[in-house]
């Protein structure tokens, strides 16, 4: 069965959090369902549809941003009050919009996440989890690590409560595990925007991850009694997918990218979208004759002598993220309004810790244009500040800034276990440094390290997203063990402590252990990709050449299989080296720091034989290449 859907747009509110959108109970048998939805002008809103209409049930006004809307009431009853989180304090109302509920958690940050189950009040904040019982403070968990969402498994169903804790560290945290087994659906996001959809507590065969998701529900949309997943993505997608006997999720239907629900837009997809053309004509016409007269009341005040320009404010949303399939950065601005121009700068921090502008780009975006996307390649070694200024279509002109950094081992991600039988390179610092001290040091360097120690001893592996090959991070007061196959890896932590140490002037003693086979060892992991890319980019020369000689001659015939080959998939092939520019050169770079770093270990400066080195590439043979590096 086909599903058939087409967008209306139902009405505009303001700038909106994930989780801020919910769908009450219908109150009667096929009653339509009523939305209510909070914003970060703190304002909850509640409406129903009425002739294809929306029509407001009830407005708060203003008040602090809502970071999350949850809906609850009794137990095994419809859940139709509503709960929202504003800083440190939960309110909550009546379906009617009648407040019945004002709780101050005296929680020293703002709230983040929220999980409503009966009387039982799951919070938490950056990095602490309270469970409140009738408002009364029952206990509380201090995190090792940032936590982006919290869920309580059905208390109906269970002897006890068993709180799970999403965490940027890619874990899920299950505070007091049951002994039953059962099915259950989890709505977790973790850092990356990863759902995990099914889980069994004690068979975890079947779990689902979606990338980039930023929310999900389940829903019978088709109407076969089977609920089928609804999700929707960070990119504006929003997709069906159903369970039709099959194992995996089977999508239905998905829509093409537009503004998210965060982007304060409303909409929905209804089946018989004639009904709704002619009110929405309508609409639209008196949004128009209204920004008309609004624009020429601006102006007028504009230019009156005594009136001072008041600066627009617009928000932004950012998101900086690390690719594991390209091992690129994406960097997605997304804005209220047309964005103009973004300017790009990239600031490298030399060897002597000054700033040069390593890159500076300008973005000059098409009319309506509200959200870009950027791939960056970063360069391990390389590290500084991305700063993006964003200036939307509007008057008088205005521009925000947005900073990201860039760090020295910028294209590694946190793992939860690794190989210990590789070849390890050791560094090992010992000195007068505190805990905080050399903590403070590894943030600097690696991405997605907590900003707060969680122990006083930590050990944190990571795995490169580029070469495969992985790092394992021990350290303590006066002491730093970092354990690594790619001897690279080992160089930069090296020159980059040592620096971060100069400059709080503390005295480091640096020691270390280089394992001559882990050199072979990289080698080998590069193979695969280098060949790869060699292969791909001498086809890719060649087409041209084929495509002149089918037209010289006619037909491919006389060319050998491999030729006619080439031929079929040139646009493939053409497509793919499109899509890894300079990839060839950044296997490259990566050889020759190795090739150099290999030597300066040994205190050997082996510059002077690059040029040979890249010779070799040209011609490339692993054997010849592997002998090189033994020779030098």
């Amino acid at each position: 069965m086909e599903l058939v859907l087409n967008r209306a747009d139902y009405l505009q509110v303001g700038v909106t959090s994930q989780k801020t959108m919910k769908l009450l109970p219908a109150s009667k048998h096929k009653a339509t369902q009523k939305v209510v939805i909070g914003d970060h002008d703190g304002v909850v809103m509640c409406f129903g549809m009425k002739k294809g209409e929306a029509v407001a049930v009830f407005k708060t006004l203003p008040g602090q941003k809502i970071a999350r809307l949850e809906l609850g009431g009794v137990l095994n009853t419809p859940q139709e009050r509503i709960f929202i989180a504003a800083g440190s304090e939960i309110r909550g109302f009546t379906k009617r919009g009648k407040q019945f509920l004002s709780f101050e958690t005296n929680l020293t940050e703002s709230i983040k996440a929220m999980h409503i189950s009966g009387s039982d009040l799951f919070l938490s904040a950056s990095y602490i989890y309270n469970h409140y019982c009738d408002c009364k403070d029952q206990h509380y968990y201090l995190c090792g690590d940032k936590i982006n969402d919290v869920i309580c498994l059905p208390v109906e169903r269970l002897p006890r409560i068993v709180p799970i804790l999403a965490c940027q560290d890619r874990m899920l945290r299950v505070l007091q595990v049951a002994v039953i087994c059962i099915f259950i659906i989890l709505h977790i996001l973790d850092g990356n925007g990863t759902k995990t959809i099914s889980i069994f507590l004690n068979n975890l065969s079947h779990i689902f991850f979606f990338k980039g998701i930023l929310c999900i529900d389940s829903f019978d949309i088709v109407g076969d009694g089977v609920k089928d997943l609804l999700v929707g993505r960070d990119d504006g997608m929003v997709e069906v997918y159903s369970f039709d006997n099959a194992k995996e999720p089977l999508l239905r239907f998905d829509q093409v990218r537009f503004i998210k629900d965060y982007m304060c837009l409303l909409f929905g997809f209804p089946s018989l979208p004639h009904l709704c053309i002619f009110s929405c004509r309508s609409e639209l016409e008196h949004l128009q004759y209204k920004v008309l007269q609004e624009r020429e009341n601006y102006q007028q005040c504009s230019q009156l002598s005594k009136a001072k320009s008041v600066v627009p404010s617009f928000s932004i949303n950012d998101k900086f993220t690390l690719n594991k399939d390209d091992a690129s950065y994406t960097l997605i601005l997304e804005v209220q309004t047309a964005i103009d121009n973004v300017l790009i700068q990239v600031s490298k921090i030399s060897a002597f810790l000054s700033n040069d502008n390593f890159l500076l780009a300008t973005y000059r975006c098409q009319a309506n244009t509200t959200r870009l996307e950027l791939k960056i390649r970063s360069i391990e070694g390389q590290y500084g500040t991305l700063q993006a200024y964003v200036t939307p279509r509007i008057q008088p002109k205005t521009c925000q800034v947005r900073q990201y950094h860039i760090k020295p081992l910028s294209l590694h991600q946190r793992t939860h276990s690794i190989d210990h039988d590789r070849p390890m390179n050791t560094l090992t610092l010992t000195g007068q440094f505190s805990f905080a001290e050399i903590h403070s040091w590894v943030v600097f360097c690696l991405p997605e390290v907590p900003e707060k120690p969680p122990v006083k001893c930590v050990t944190l592996y990571f795995q490169n997203t580029f070469l495969d090959t992985q790092l394992e991070s021990i350290y303590r007061k006066g002491e730093g063990v970092f354990k690594s196959d790619n001897i690279s890896t080992i160089s930069i932590l090296k020159d980059v402590l040592s620096k971060e140490a100069t400059k709080r002037k503390i005295n480091l003693n640096i020691t270390y252990e280089i394992n001559e086979v882990s050199v072979k060892h990289t080698l080998k992991l590069i193979h695969p990709k280098l060949e790869y890319q060699l292969l791909l980019a001498k086809k890719v020369q060649l087409i041209d050449a084929l495509k002149e000689l089918q037209v010289h001659e006619g037909n491919t015939d006389f060319l050998i299989p491999e030729y006619r080959s080439i031929l079929e998939e040139a646009d493939h092939l053409q497509e793919e080296y499109k899509k890894q520019p300079a990839h060839l050169e950044r296997l490259y770079g990566m050889i020759t720091d190795l090739f150099i770093d290999k030597f300066k270990f040994k205190g050997t400066n082996v510059k002077s034989k690059v040029p040979l080195l890249l010779e070799i590439l040209d011609s490339y043979d692993q054997n010849a290449l592997i002998a090189f590096f033994d020779a030098a």
